[in-house]
């Protein structure tokens, strides 16, 4: 590449950064106990992220509904949805305005072992996870709190503008530097490596301190999410990439997190027992704002 052409590739570069630059900052959420702080850069507004979520949860639900797998359970959609029935009202020490979210939680019958959290407090927990594991309730509050972290941090629209940003500027160097596909390919992939997959673990190491407090604050056991991913190890047979080069953190280093920030919590979690587990859940059920999948076999919210 000559001169000339590195010359104007590095002003063409130059200018996307300061378009980028120009994007919104914002504090998602407040730090809490454990000290969340970092500012997001946002190119994508929440109204089209939510949306867009909404449409794919409705999906996701639809084909679960068409085979039978939807909150096909009534004992685990129950046990599922009095657990976020205590984490959602305290999802206002993050976010003022999450406790009114439109959330929806619905349990889908499949071997898997994940759960979610869309956009805009869109929930699902996946049989496999609660069964496999055998988790106890402190247990699924520390993944369900992880995974409402997630919404309450915004990850998802995060995720989204980083591959906005991404895709302007490999479209910029190719175009600039004359780059064929192949190396376009290549640009992305290193830019992937160099900053997807590191903000990837970010998320993570993120979701897992929120959803601690969050289940501290709701009065189950911080101290949970450690024997959860023992479980989650003992699961992958050991079977993982180094951290290095992973979307999540190593089980060993997210369990080390884990039990520094459970003890920071233990407070939150000790004031809560304090108050009585039973008004915590009367608070909760006359504050949540949950909503469920219809079905002929539940009650609204059953």
């Amino acid at each position: 590449m000559t001169y000339r052409h590195i010359y104007t590739a590095g002003a063409a570069i130059a200018g996307a950064l300061i378009a980028l630059a120009g994007c919104a900052t914002v504090q998602t959420t407040e730090a809490g106990a454990v000290g969340i702080e970092r500012k997001q850069t946002m190119l994508v507004s929440s109204e089209e992220i939510n949306a867009a979520a909404k449409q794919s949860y409705q999906k996701i639900l639809q084909d679960a509904r068409s085979k039978g797998t939807l909150n096909r359970d009534p004992v685990a959609v129950r046990r599922v949805r009095a657990v976020a029935d205590r984490l959602i009202p305290v999802t206002s020490a993050f976010r003022p305005d999450a406790p009114g979210w439109k959330w929806e939680v619905n349990v889908i019958t499949t071997n898997e072992l994940n759960a979610w959290c869309m956009p805009g407090g869109k929930i699902a927990v996946y049989t496999g996870l609660l069964d496999t594991l055998k988790l106890t309730d402190d247990e699924l509050a520390a993944v369900m709190g992880h995974e409402i972290a997630h919404a309450l941090r915004e990850h998802g629209r995060e995720r989204a503008s980083q591959a906005m940003a991404t895709s302007m500027a490999v479209g910029v160097i190719g175009a600039v530097a004359g780059l064929g596909q192949s190396g376009t390919d290549l640009v992305q992939m290193v830019a992937d490596l160099t900053f997807t997959l590191p903000n990837s673990r970010l998320h993570e190491t993120e979701a897992d301190r929120i959803g601690i407090e969050l289940a501290a604050r709701a009065g189950y056991d911080p101290r949970a999410a450690i024997g959860l991913w023992q479980k989650m190890l003992r699961a992958a047979g050991g079977d993982q990439p180094p951290a290095w080069l992973s979307t999540h953190p190593s089980h060993e280093n997210r369990i080390r997190d884990i039990e520094v920030y459970s003890q920071r919590v233990m407070p939150l979690y000790e004031q809560s027992r304090k108050r009585g587990d039973s008004g915590t859940i009367l608070r909760a059920h006359a504050h949540s704002s949950v909503q469920s999948s219809p079905q002929p076999s539940l009650a609204p919210g059953g």
